[in-house]
């Protein structure tokens, strides 16, 4: 055993009294789930995270007095297993959602006191309830707001279920519904990047009109935002550990996997550095290059489409203010290198002055750069779009940087993606990566902790909890 794991007793004496052992691998949200469903069903549960903290890349750091995440992660109303996630871990409260969806987008290239548009929802019925925000848009003209319409209706008629989606791409299907390369950049882009982490020509159909459906045109309150009012790692790591040690689950940080096998009497061997772990199921909670990493052969016909799953950064840039810049919680940008920007100054701590995180999707570009080239780069963008932020002094300049922050979700995608069985008998997979039919996302991720857990209960011979079934239903 190393001497960093964080341990209360050896791993050895983990299985406890007799029963069914369960080991997870992997403490991100998919993890954080598969544990908890699994340890409600009575199953006895070792969590086992490589970190040294729980939350996977929704997480926290200090920097100095500020609590930092390491980036905006927001959910919507329609994010039916991240809300149970957060009612089960008692967090609900610390992430609301917005009464009704509204988001400032302010274009940067339009004259200053015309530059602010909002899309927001009405109490109407779908697709009214966008109606009046789309009609009245201003970063679009009459005839473009027009043609949007008609491919939002036209988007609403596609089949989520047809594979087909999955080989084109969103920006072709968007040129041939008339969608211009404004609407795109104004509209479709505005949204798609910030869930899919790609531009439409590099996104899939699939993926896109799964979003846009089940976002915009499936519940009036679908897209409705919410986003942790605290740091992320006070949801992810404080409370959901609180949760597994109510549930009994025995969590282990710092405890880096280094093979899964099968011990040939129809259980697995988890080993980590000085121990091995006897398990009767276990769960492959990790990012897909290391699950391929791990899987023994056998346990997938084409275990290599694994590493076929591309990947794509989101790089974050925090900038402390001496001052108050910005009077809303966030918003959206056009004409600008910005994209979106959110207020953390009471989430992180600050007692003076202002924190913005610029949150930066599809940062292949940028992921690389160093600091003082985005310091030039971005405080100029923020005092431009930022009137307040021309005369306020800058205390602080810093970037946190995710290289595999999402999996690519590239036309064909979906046909790499695994479900959470594998073929070896008590090893399931769960991560967003894996075939959710979302994009990576929070809600993926929890969806496919419940996935897992599912086919783990239901291979051990445990009734699965009522919860458990009505987060299905949702999921559906």
């Amino acid at each position: 055993m190393t001497d960093g794991m964080r341990r209360e007793g050896p791993l050895a004496d983990a299985s406890g009294p007799a029963g069914r052992h369960a080991v997870v691998v992997g403490g991100g949200l998919a993890g954080l789930t598969a544990a908890l469903e699994l340890a409600d069903a009575g199953v006895r549960v070792t969590l086992l995270e490589g970190r040294p903290r729980l939350g996977g890349l929704a997480c926290s750091f200090r920097r100095g007095d500020l609590t930092v995440d390491n980036g905006q992660h927001v959910y919507l109303r329609c994010c039916t297993a991240y809300r149970w996630f957060l009612d089960r871990i008692g967090g609900a409260a610390l992430a609301p959602l917005q009464d009704r969806l509204e988001v400032p987008v302010l274009d940067a290239a339009r004259p200053e006191g015309r530059r602010l548009g909002r899309l927001r929802r009405d109490a109407l019925p779908v697709p009214l309830h966008l109606g009046r925000s789309l009609a009245t848009y201003p970063h679009l003209t009459l005839a473009e707001r027009a043609r949007v319409g008609r491919a939002a209706l036209a988007l609403k008629g596609l089949d989520l279920a047809d594979p087909a989606l999955d080989a084109q791409d969103f920006g072709s299907w968007l040129t041939a519904h008339g969608q211009s390369a404004r609407a795109v950049e104004a509209l479709w882009d505005l949204v798609g990047i910030a869930t899919l982490n790609a531009v439409a020509s590099d996104a899939s159909l699939a993926l896109a009109a799964m979003v846009f459906k089940t976002g915009l045109l499936s519940d009036p309150g679908a897209a409705d935002i919410g986003w942790a009012h605290v740091p992320l790692g006070e949801l992810h790591d404080r409370l959901a550990r609180r949760a597994l040690d109510s549930a009994g689950v025995r969590t282990e940080v710092r405890a880096r996997v280094t093979s899964v096998s099968p011990d040939g009497n129809g259980s697995w061997n988890v080993q980590v550095p000085g121990e091995t772990l006897l398990a009767d199921a276990v769960v492959l909670a990790v990012p897909q290059r290391e699950a391929h990493d791990l899987l023994p052969p056998g346990a997938l016909d084409a275990p290599d489409r694994l590493l076929r799953i591309g990947t794509a950064p989101i790089l974050n840039v925090h900038v402390v203010y001496d001052r108050t810049v910005l009077s809303r919680p966030f918003f959206a940008a056009l004409g600008t290198p910005v994209q979106w920007v959110f207020d953390r100054t009471g989430a992180s701590g600050l007692e003076h002055g202002q924190y913005l995180a610029v949150s930066q999707s599809v940062a292949q570009d940028q992921i690389d750069v160093p600091v003082a080239v985005l310091r030039e780069r971005y405080l100029p963008e923020l005092r431009r779009l930022l009137p307040r932020a021309r005369d306020a002094e800058v205390r602080d300049f810093f970037v946190t940087r995710e290289r595999t922050a999402t999996f690519a979700p590239a036309p064909g995608v979906g046909r790499l993606r695994p479900g959470a069985r594998t073929k070896a008998p008590g090893l399931y997979l769960a991560g967003a990566w894996t075939a959710t039919g979302w994009p990576a996302t929070m809600e993926s991720a929890v969806r496919s902790g419940v996935k897992a857990a599912d086919a783990a209960l239901s291979t051990l011979g445990r009734p699965r909890p009522s919860r458990l079934l009505a987060i299905e239903e949702a999921a559906a």
